[in-house]
């Protein structure tokens, strides 16, 4: 068992940052990848930045070159930095993990956070 907890979401002024942090307690030594969610209202829950613990990274195109994903593995922490932050970035995100490869299926991730809350204002 994995356990996620997400903090660092919050309001934000459109073109400002905000850096998600993601710490991972339990079972962490059958962790490969780990990955941040964003779930808008009703809209399915869509991959946004994937790291293995090798440090092989995947980036949705609608963030690439704004976020950027990174990972502590001696301190099982991941981070999420998001910059030139839009209004559609507006999201719950999630962190994610899994003993195997980045997916983008949500479905074949293991270990889910609750969600911290992205709000950004125009």
């Amino acid at each position: 068992q994995v356990q996620l907890v997400e903090s660092g979401g919050g309001l934000v002024q459109a073109g400002g940052s905000l850096r998600l942090s993601c710490a991972a307690s339990g079972s962490i030594s059958s962790i490969n990848a780990m990955g941040w969610y964003h779930q808008a209202p009703v809209k399915e829950r869509e991959l946004v930045a994937a790291i293995t613990s090798a440090g092989n990274t995947y980036y949705a195109y609608s963030v690439k070159g704004r976020f950027f994903i990174s990972r502590e593995n001696a301190k099982n922490m991941l981070y999420l930095q998001m910059n030139s932050l839009k209004p559609e970035d507006t999201a719950m995100y999630y962190c994610a993990a899994r003993g195997g490869g980045i997916t983008s299926t949500p479905g074949l991730w293991d270990s889910w956070g609750q969600g911290t809350q992205v709000t950004v204002s125009s």
